[in-house]
């Protein structure tokens, strides 16, 4: 029988975090209005602003066309930007998965495990700084951005890969181990096959930032590809009805990648 006393709900008391938290919450709250306030509006008020706005996307979106460039040339350009974001992967995925292993702290000593310091540096550095700071030595364009990509995406890996595997029961590399298995055994017949799902997962999610972020190379560091054109037409020619049909396309692309990411991983889990 439960009696009156167990059935209390117990709540936390005021400490010094939650009075940190709210502070915190507050000051933001007041430079957001602040900034809201101050801000130089140029003499656009932010009515006819937004009204302004929503015209812009209906006409994006409702009534796209071809202007500058054909079918067949945005279709090569999106190929070009999908290559990007699948090399850029691949690179990322297979350097990540070795320094996922040595990152692991359920798999390697402390003393390799302590690479994770070095990947937060990595990951704490923006994708398009990394990709300048190649364009020095290789110059603006798609090797610059392949190597930066590939930069931004091993820091992001390592992280995603090397929690996937500390996820493991302990029991089961202990076992292993008793047994005489050796590390790479270990690795190959347990520690991969049980983490291939959440593997699949990051890698996807990773390539679906690439492709972003390689649209966006396109025209910051002159990479090519589809984000060149959306550049031209949106900066260059004004078209934005160009932009729509372009933005249509990347639409698409993803939802069709995400559809076969769904697809793979629930085949994984059905033949697991």
């Amino acid at each position: 029988m439960i009696t009156r006393s167990e059935t209390k709900i117990k709540v936390k008391s005021f400490n010094k975090a939650t009075l940190v938290i709210r502070m915190t919450l507050l000051v933001l709250v007041l430079v957001t209005l602040l900034g809201f306030f101050t801000f130089d509006y140029k003499g656009i008020h932010v009515f006819d602003g937004i009204v302004l706005t929503g015209q812009t996307f209906l006409t994006m979106f409702l009534e796209p066309h071809f202007s500058h460039f054909t079918f067949v040339e945005l279709i090569s350009k999106l190929f070009i930007t999908i290559g990007l974001a699948i090399l850029t992967t691949m690179l990322g995925a297979a350097i990540s998965l070795f320094l996922a292993l040595v990152a692991a702290r359920n798999l390697a000593s402390k003393t390799t495990s302590n690479i994770r310091g070095i990947i937060a540096v990595i990951r704490a550095v923006p994708t398009v700084l990394w990709v300048l700071i190649f364009a020095v030595a290789a110059g603006l364009g798609s090797v610059a951005a392949v190597i930066g990509m590939s930069f931004h995406s091993i820091g992001y890996l390592v992280k995603a890969y090397s929690e996937s595997f500390e996820e493991m029961d302990d029991g089961v590399i202990e076992a292993l181990k008793a047994s005489g298995a050796t590390w790479w055994q270990i690795v190959f017949q347990a520690v991969l096959p049980s983490s291939m799902t959440y593997l699949l997962s990051w890698t996807f999610l990773r390539f679906e930032i690439n492709f972003t972020v390689a649209v966006a190379m396109g025209a910051a560091a002159g990479a090519g590809g589809i984000g060149y054109d959306m550049f031209m037409a949106s900066v260059f020619y004004y078209d934005l009805r160009e932009v729509g049909i372009i933005t249509y396309f990347m639409l698409l692309f993803a939802i069709l990648l995400e559809v076969f990411a769904t697809r793979l991983k629930r085949k994984l889990r059905l033949n697991a």
